[in-house]
């Protein structure tokens, strides 16, 4: 970075110098192109002088030139300022755009319905998201040997979906595109921005639909999975008007429903996906007899709104899809019972932020609890399932994001991802509650995101750096088997266990 960077004021027509030199592959209004969107949402991983250093140097293997001859320390200072400033208004995404970005890479029929890769076990295979320069590693299982690897979009962002049977992958980034990958011939097979700024994106249990959450603009997408074509489009508005950015979207597989959480409204949706609907579902009816001579048929994909009394951000459900937990704005635990559709547990106390969508519910002690991790602070909450109530804190060294565990494992493992612990993997025995080892993978580096084996035999660590690795780990002894150098693995998700909707893992 250049010295002077650190004391030059706003002082530049940004816009101007924007539309010059930046337009061109990000878009005049900074929605994205060749290049990707350039808005505060979308840089949410990227920091100011990171910044910098990419318009003064460029980005290696992409189309990102480097500016340090065309610009000053002030303009680029200027642009930088520029795009970390909102928008004045909420930009739209309409379903013309959609449609217009559609790209077909590869006509699925086309494509022959056997794997190329040399692998013993097609669905033991690791999709490795490598941050660092946007590419995509597939890892094999049993020999922890990499044995495909390609260029993805910008900035992927949450778990890739799976079809049913492992074939297909999809993925999706910050600035709206959903893509997919046939993992059997090695080739892109569709494409389609749905928004500016995504959040994440859920699968049907049968695999034929696709439902994409949006912060930018306040929408709901619906794609066909088949070639990604668009079937519908949801505005995100309460019964008022009000419209509002999507916390997440997951999949029901018992109900065949979709369900999606809001950061701005005190609603919950679920919207349906069986072929035929039931009867009367999201309708306001007189009468909810099918004989009772009312049109109680729904049109395809009804939606059915759930009133909550808080925003509901982060949850989690039960093994039968039945209750799930959610966050409040207030930082408090809200059970909902999904077959009648209320609050059953209106408040559960816990100490700081939990982050119920990365827990993992187990067999303790002839019960079924839960295992949540906490952003804020250093404890791992266990609540118990039938009452709700907390049976245990678990002390950690910092707080954490990511837990995961298997039903052939003892063990649950859990990173401490933010504060001086960062390079921590804490491993705690399911049978007593306790940490029974504390490993520093790679020690000074930050620690993250495990994901087992199919078997559940060994687990997987993601190095976050730049020049990072995934370590393989023995999940009985908790010995190092193998170190894998990745660039930035962000997540690392295992086929077998991410096609098989089991939150539940005894």
């Amino acid at each position: 970075m250049k010295q002077g960077f650190a004391q030059t004021a706003f002082t530049h027509d940004a816009a101007k110098l924007f539309k010059t030199h930046c337009a061109e592959c990000h878009s005049e209004y900074r929605l994205g192109g060749i290049g990707p969107a350039l808005l505060p949402e979308n840089l949410k991983y990227l920091r100011k002088p990171a910044a910098i250093n990419t318009i003064l140097n460029g980005r290696a293997k992409t189309l990102m030139p480097a500016f340090k001859s065309k610009l000053s320390d002030n303009e680029i200072q200027s642009l930088v300022e520029f795009i970390y400033t909102p928008l004045t208004k909420t930009p739209d995404w309409n379903i013309e755009k959609i449609k217009a970005s559609h790209i077909i890479h590869n006509k699925q029929n086309n494509l022959p319905n056997k794997p190329l890769l040399n692998v013993k076990d097609q669905l033991n295979v690791f999709v490795v998201v490598e941050r660092g320069d946007h590419h995509v590693t597939l890892l094999d299982g049993d020999t922890f040997e990499p044995v495909h690897r390609f260029k993805s979009r910008f900035s992927l962002i949450g778990e890739p979906k799976f079809s049913p049977s492992g074939r297909f992958v999809y993925f999706s980034s910050r600035d709206g595109w959903i893509s997919k990958y046939d993992l059997y011939n090695l080739k892109w097979v569709a494409e389609i921005r749905v928004g500016i700024n995504t959040r994440n994106q859920a699968i049907s249990a049968d695999g034929r639909y696709l439902l994409v959450a949006n912060f930018l603009p306040h929408t709901l997408v619906l794609l066909d999975t088949r070639d990604l074509s668009p079937i519908k489009l949801y505005q995100v508005k309460n019964l008022q008007g009000k419209s509002s950015r999507v916390s997440a979207v997951y999949t029901s597989p018992p109900g065949n429903s979709f369900f999606a959480a809001f950061k701005d409204i005190s609603e919950f949706w679920e919207i349906s996906y069986a072929d035929e609907p039931p009867h009367g579902f999201g309708m306001w009816m007189h009468d909810y007899r099918v004989d009772s001579g009312e049109n109680t048929k729904p049109q395809p994909f009804p939606l059915r709104r759930i009133l909550v009394n808080d925003y509901l951000d982060d949850f989690y459900f039960d093994e039968d899809y039945i209750s799930f937990i959610g966050l409040t704005r207030a930082g408090k635990g809200q059970v909902i019972d999904m077959d009648v559709r209320k609050i059953i547990v209106p408040e559960i106390i816990l100490k700081g932020k939990p982050h119920f969508s990365s827990g993992v519910s187990f067999n303790y002690k002839g019960r079924k609890v839960l295992a949540v991790p906490n952003f804020r602070k250093g404890i791992i909450s266990v609540l118990d399932m039938e009452s709700w109530k907390l049976i245990k804190e678990i002390k950690t060294l910092g707080p954490g994001f990511y837990m995961q565990t298997h039903k052939n494992s003892p063990y649950i493992w859990t990173e401490v991802l933010f504060g001086p612990n960062k390079d921590v993997i804490h491993v705690i025995d399911k049978s007593s509650l306790e940490i029974v080892k504390t490993l520093r993978p790679a020690p000074g580096k930050k620690s993250a995101h495990v994901e087992f084996t199919r078997d559940g035999k060994h687990a997987l660590v993601s190095i976050w750096e730049k020049q990072g690795a995934v370590i393989v780990y023995d999940a009985v002894t908790l010995k190092e088997i193998k170190r894998i150098p990745m660039n930035n693995p962000s997540g690392k998700y295992n086929v077998f266990n991410r096609t098989r909707y089991v939150k539940t893992n005894d």
